[in-house]
């Protein structure tokens, strides 16, 4: 395993600090900082691959713990889920509109390691929706949280907090056999029949379709991040012809390869990313799927 999630970053760290950091124990893939689509300002939390697993080793067993400014980094594998870890991700319902992601994490803390937390936000009005997501390390951490907070009323809500599992089989049951499978070249067709989105790396990609202009890769990393451990981003643009009739006869297509770890993150993050829209346009969010009917080869998207 090489891909590595860092939690608990400073604020004021920037990318290049990180690759310098994790880039002294061995040779990156990549690196990339989580930053906040609208204000820019880091997340606190980032990932890093390296090209050897010893060297992913090396990094968490040097780096786990270190003190940076005021935080203390937590530095883990990336890794799949088991019975221990699956299941782990929390949706939190009735936030008041005026909580930050920090005050989230102060209130879900002391029920464990959290390992990513999320609050909506209406690209429109860049305003709380009054929902987030909290992922812990534990299941039993996750579960600690809902029998401790579920039901509260916080200072500034008017209906108590629903705090309960993302991912939880009766919510995703029929989201798992009619999720659409769509290929880059014909995004409307819809395939229901039962098929392996694994990929030959491992992961499981996702295609990320009808972005605007804006969308770049640290936005995607940033978008995914909170639903699971993501292996790779891939940003891709088709170039296409329009009618002679219209002023500019070329325009282009962007859309992106996402490859996540496990395959419960990956269908929960098509279940809520699916039809959202971000700069005026509707994300169509899909696994990938050939236009024949079979997985994409590895060189064609994701790795």
């Amino acid at each position: 395993m090489t891909n590595l999630i860092v939690n608990y970053l400073p604020q004021n760290m920037s990318q290049d600090e990180i690759r310098s950091l994790f880039g002294s124990i061995g040779e990156m893939e990549s690196c990339k900082l989580i930053r906040d689509k609208y204000t820019g300002q880091s997340l606190g939390y980032g990932f890093v691959n390296y090209r050897n697993p010893a060297d992913a080793q090396r990094a968490v067993g040097s780096l786990n713990g270190l003190r940076l400014q005021n935080k203390m980094i937590k530095v883990s594998i990336a890794r799949p889920s088991c019975s221990l870890i699956k299941g782990a991700n929390l949706y939190v319902g009735g936030i008041p509109k005026s909580m930050t992601v920090q005050d989230l994490e102060n209130l879900f803390s002391p029920c464990g390691n959290i390992i990513t937390s999320r609050i909506l936000i209406d690209p429109k009005t860049e305003k709380s929706k009054g929902v987030g997501f909290v992922r812990f390390d534990m299941r039993l951490e996750a579960e600690r949280a809902i029998k401790q907070l579920n039901g509260i009323l916080l200072s500034g809500s008017s209906e108590p907090m629903t705090v309960k599992f993302a991912n939880h089989p009766s919510s995703l049951q029929n989201i798992t056999t009619t999720i659409s499978c769509q290929s880059p070249t014909s995004k409307h067709q819809q395939q229901t029949s039962p098929f392996s989105p694994r990929e030959k790396s491992g992961g499981y990609c996702l295609l990320v379709d009808n972005l605007s202009p804006e969308t770049d890769e640290v936005g995607l990393w940033q978008l995914f991040g909170p639903f699971g451990a993501v292996q790779n981003v891939q940003l891709m643009r088709d170039n296409y012809s329009i009618s002679k009739s219209a002023i500019n006869t070329s325009h282009y297509r962007r859309y992106a390869y996402v490859t996540m770890t496990d395959y419960h993150d990956a269908v929960l993050a098509i279940a809520w990313l699916n039809g959202l829209k971000i700069n005026g346009e509707e994300l169509h969010v899909s696994f990938r799927r050939g236009g024949n009917g079979v997985n994409i080869k590895v060189s064609e998207g994701c790795a």
